[in-house]
Formats: structure tokens, sequence, C-alpha cells
């Protein structure tokens, strides 16, 4: 197998499963699987649980972002001002009416959608998607990464799922562009977490929805520029 052969691996086993449903790329169908093996497998609900407090320090670049001063005035004036104009007895009809409470339903909904929006409208609009992440993984290998690539720390940060590296060898992360030859990112650090830098060429292609994959090289990486072993591990990256 080749790296450009291979860019479209199925994904397989619990284990990168759970991550996938922490970081929240499933598919709706398979989320729903997810959910209801978390309520009836323990062991499934584990396997979420420390992947949560796994991926967890990812979340800690991205700090809190207070919404504007006039977002709680604008939700309010939405869902009081109308009922603050009419008379005690109009009211009382109010809270019995059914058209008033599907009508407060949308508003409410309204309101919490400006609420989350508004950072997000706020943001410069050169700014890339923050992140992309990626299931790497192939057939007939169990060496499995999850990989996030942050376009504002400028980095790929790789999990380490399952997969012993042989002795005398290293795993090395490649970028493929369409069917362009693929790039080095460099020797995968070793480690349950690494952190791979991205030069400002390799950021714009990885923005553009580049795979990511691992192959198994010679210890320092290969020698040649290009992939000498075989590929253990692929995946599309996709936003989150």
């Amino acid at each position: 197998m080749t790296l450009a052969e291979d860019n479209g691996p199925e994904r397989g086993g619990d284990d990168l499963f759970a991550a996938e449903y922490v970081l929240g790329v499933l598919p709706d169908e398979e989320r729903q699987i997810a959910s209801r093996r978390i309520e009836a497998e323990t062991d499934f609900a584990r396997l979420v649980d420390g992947w949560e407090v796994h991926l967890s320090p990812m979340a800690s670049a991205y700090p809190e972002i207070e919404p504007a001063a006039s977002v709680k005035p604008a939700i309010d004036r939405r869902l009081f001002s109308s009922a603050s104009a009419t008379s005690t007895e109009a009211r009382a009809s109010l809270w019995s009416s059914l058209a008033f409470w599907r009508g407060l339903a949308v508003a409410a909904v309204a309101a919490l959608a400006l609420y989350v929006a508004v950072p997000y409208v706020n943001r410069p609009a050169e700014q890339p998607q923050a992140r992309l992440v990626a299931s790497l993984a192939a057939d007939g290998s169990d060496v499995k990464y999850l990989a996030v690539y942050d376009s504002e720390r400028h980095e790929v940060s790789l999990s380490h799922v399952s997969g012993a590296l042989a002795a005398g060898k290293d795993f090395e992360l490649w970028m493929i562009e369409g069917k362009n030859a693929p790039i080095s990112m460099g020797v995968i650090p070793a480690g349950g977490t690494a952190h791979i830098g991205v030069s400002p060429t390799t950021q714009r292609k990885l923005a553009q929805g580049a795979v990511l994959a691992v192959s198994l090289e010679p210890a320092g990486g290969s020698p040649t520029g290009q992939p000498t072993g075989p590929v253990v591990a692929a995946g599309d990256l996709k936003g989150i």
C-alpha cells in the first residue's frame, strides 16, 4: 500500500470510536449509537471518560469568550417586552395560551442562537477554521492516531491510540494534497501525545483539507524525503 492509495481508511476499535465521540466528529447516527452504548456498556463509558480527560488539555488553549454586553438586554427585550405591555388580565390569558408558549419557545431558541453565534460573528473574516481533526487508521494495521490540527497554534497534536513501534524504527507524519507527492511533517515523537509544528506553506494546504498519513521508517525518519516504509495509518482532516 502506498500513501497515494490510502486516503480513505476504515476506522476501527472502540477506543477510537470513543475518542471521536468526545471530539464531536461522529455523524448523527453513529453519535446516537455511542450515546446508547455509554448508557448500556460500562467499559465503553470508561473509554469515553478516559478520552475526555486525555483530550481536555487541548481545550485549555482556547479561553472562554465573554459575549457582548448587548446580548443579555436583547434577549430580555425579545422575551419580555411584549408581555410587559399587556394588562394583568391579558397576561393571565397568555399563561393558558398554547400559541403563547409555542411563540415563547421559538423566541427562546432564537435568543439562544444569537447568544451562541455572537463570538463567531465577531471573529475576523480572514481567520481560518480554528481546528481540524482526523482519525488515522489503515486496513491490516493496528496503529491508530487521533490528529488535531490547530491553525492558531500552527501545530498538529497527535494522540497515540494503539499500535506498538518496532525497535530501530520511527513513525513519520506526512501530508498528502491531492495527487501531489507526500510532504514530510517530521518524525512523530514517542509517547501518548505529541505535537508537531507546521510550516506556513503546509498550513495553507492543511486548511484546504489535506490527508494526513503515518509511515513506518528507519530510526530518524525517511532518508530520501519520501516514504520508504509501509503506510500504517491515514485519514482526512475535517472540521470540528
